[in-house]
C-alpha cells in the first residue's frame, strides 16, 4: 500500500439540503473510490478537518469546512525517469517533467509524481503548481515557492499574459500545400470522462500551428496555445489529420494496454516566456529536451 505523505484538501460545498453525512459527501465526491474504503479511511484518522481533528463516518456534514486527506494506492508503479529543475529562485521553480510523469496525484500516482519529488529534493512543502501539462507529455512546469506571491503568477496565466511554444512529431500522411494553421473551436469534456471532444458553439480553444519539417510519413511542428484546454494541442492536430505519434486517445481510443516506456506521447512542452510580476523583467524559459524525426 503506497499512502501520500502530503494531504489533499477538499471543501465541503454550501448547500440548501447537505448530504447526510461526511462520508456520503466523498463516495458521492469521489465515486472512483468505494464507500467502504472511505470508511475504513475515516475509522483509521486518515480524514482530518483544517484543524488537524479527526473526522469518524458519523461526523456532521458543516458547508464550507475543509477536509484534509491522504491518498492511497495498493501498488504505485515506479517511472524510471528524471525531472530537471530550470530555475529556482524564492518565489519560482522551474522544472522539465519526463514522459509517463504526473504533475500531482491523481489516479493510481501518489508519490511518483512531479510535485511529490520536487517537495522532496527542495524541502519546500509549501511548493505547489503554477501550470499543468498532461502525464504524457514532457515539458516545462511551473511551481510556486512562495504562497505570499503565488497568486501573482497564477494570474498570468488566468489574464493569457504566458507565451509557451511546443513542439510534436506527428504522423503525416501525405504533402501538405498550407505550412501554418491557427485553430479555432469549442472543446468540452466527451467520453469516457478523460477524453475531450470539440462541439458547435462559441470557440473556447486557439491554437497556432506550423510546420517545421517533414521526412517519409512523419512530421515536426510548433504549436502554440493561444488558450490552454485540456487535451486542446492533441486534439487540434488529430482533427487537421496529424495525430501525435504514440497518441492513445485520439483521433480514437486504443485499448488499455500494458505501459510502454519506449514509446512516450511525442509532445514537448519546450518554452515559455512571461514578464514576470515582481521583477518587472521579461523572462523565457526553455527545456533543452528536443523530440527528432
Amino acid at each position: 500500500m503506497g499512502m501520500s505523505e502530503y494531504h489533499s484538501t477538499v471543501v465541503l460545498p454550501k448547500m440548501e439540503k447537505p448530504y447526510p453525512s461526511i462520508l456520503d459527501f466523498l463516495a458521492q465526491r469521489f465515486p472512483r473510490i468505494d464507500r467502504d474504503i472511505w470508511k475504513a479511511r475515516l475509522c483509521s484518522g486518515k480524514v482530518l478537518n483544517e484543524k488537524g481533528q479527526r473526522i469518524f463516518p458519523d461526523t456532521a456534514y458543516v458547508p464550507l469546512i475543509k477536509l484534509h486527506y491522504f491518498r492511497e494506492v495498493t501498488a504505485e508503479c515506479i517511472i524510471p525517469f528524471t525531472e530537471k529543475i530550470i530555475f529556482c529562485n524564492e518565489e519560482l521553480l522551474v522544472a522539465c517533467k519526463p514522459h509517463f510523469l504526473p504533475v500531482t496525484p491523481g489516479g493510481p500516482y501518489v508519490n511518483e509524481c512531479l510535485l511529490h519529488r520536487l517537495k522532496k529534493r527542495t524541502g519546500n512543502r509549501n511548493l505547489s503548481p503554477i501550470n499543468r501539462i498532461d502525464r504524457e507529455t514532457a515539458g516545462l512546469v511551473l511551481f510556486s515557492m512562495n504562497p505570499k506571491t503565488r497568486g501573482r503568477y497564477q494570474e498570468l496565466f488566468m489574464n493569457g499574459e504566458v507565451k509557451k511554444n511546443y513542439t510534436a512529431v506527428t504522423k503525416y500522411p501525405r504533402v501538405q500545400e498550407k505550412t501554418a494553421w491557427t485553430v479555432e473551436n469549442r472543446i468540452v469534456r466527451g467520453e469516457p470522462w478523460f477524453r475531450m471532444k470539440t462541439v458547435p458553439g462559441k470557440p473556447n480553444a486557439v491554437s497556432n500551428i506550423c510546420l517545421l519539417g517533414s521526412k517519409g510519413n512523419r512530421a515536426l511542428f510548433q504549436l502554440s496555445p493561444v488558450t490552454g484546454k485540456k487535451h486542446q494541442l492533441r486534439l487540434h492536430l488529430s482533427e487537421l489529420g496529424f495525430p501525435i505519434l504514440n497518441d492513445r486517445y485520439y483521433p480514437r481510443l486504443l485499448p488499455e494496454e500494458k505501459r510502454n516506456f519506449l514509446a512516450p506521447l511525442q509532445l514537448l512542452a519546450r518554452k515559455i516566456q512571461f514578464r514576470d510580476p515582481l521583477s518587472a523583467k521579461q523572462v523565457t524559459f526553455e527545456s533543452d529536451r528536443q523530440l527528432f524525426l
